[in-house]
């Protein structure tokens, strides 16, 4: 099969990416891939993720390797090693060196390609929670034929509400 980007080399890899509910799969040679970012060493047998995070340690220094601590919340090296867990997002900057191997072999790549989590827009409920009580008050307002009070809420209402 032939790459797909450069239609000359042999595709060795074969990339499947769903991005807005739309699956695309991408055949691709060594050289392209690796200009994608993606890791397309071979030789690289599936590990288990416990013989990934025993590998990390494996370093000519290893004692010395082992006694990086994260700056923020004490986790040490030996610690993560130990539970498979970091302690905060700081943790991630600290083992950056030790963390790039295991990621790349366990995702094919450093970099990240997923969902980004985007939080709800806490102005637009709150403005709508808000409106929502003027619109009760508006309603007393009328009942009891208070109509300038009801005049003053309706505007009220109008600033809240997107044109």
């Amino acid at each position: 099969m032939v790459c797909d980007s450069c239609g000359q080399g042999e595709a060795v890899v074969h990339l499947t990416q769903i991005v807005d509910n739309q699956m695309t799969t991408s055949h691709l040679c060594e050289h392209c891939a690796a200009a994608k970012g993606l890791d397309t060493a071979e030789g690289q047998p599936n590990f288990a993720l416990t013989d990934f995070l025993a590998q990390m340690g494996e370093a000519p220094d290893q004692d010395a390797s082992l006694e990086a601590t994260c700056g923020f919340c004490g986790l040490t090296l030996a610690a993560f090693r130990e539970t498979g867990r970091l302690g905060c997002s700081h943790c991630y900057a600290t083992f950056d060196s030790h963390l790039r191997g295991v990621l790349r072999r366990i995702h094919g790549g450093t970099q990240h390609l997923g969902k980004v989590y985007l939080p709800s827009d806490s102005t637009a409920s709150e403005r709508a929670k808000r409106a929502e009580g003027l619109r009760g008050r508006l309603r007393r307002a009328v009942e009891s034929e208070d109509f300038e009070r009801a005049a003053e809420l309706r505007d009220l209402i109008r600033t809240l509400e997107p044109s």
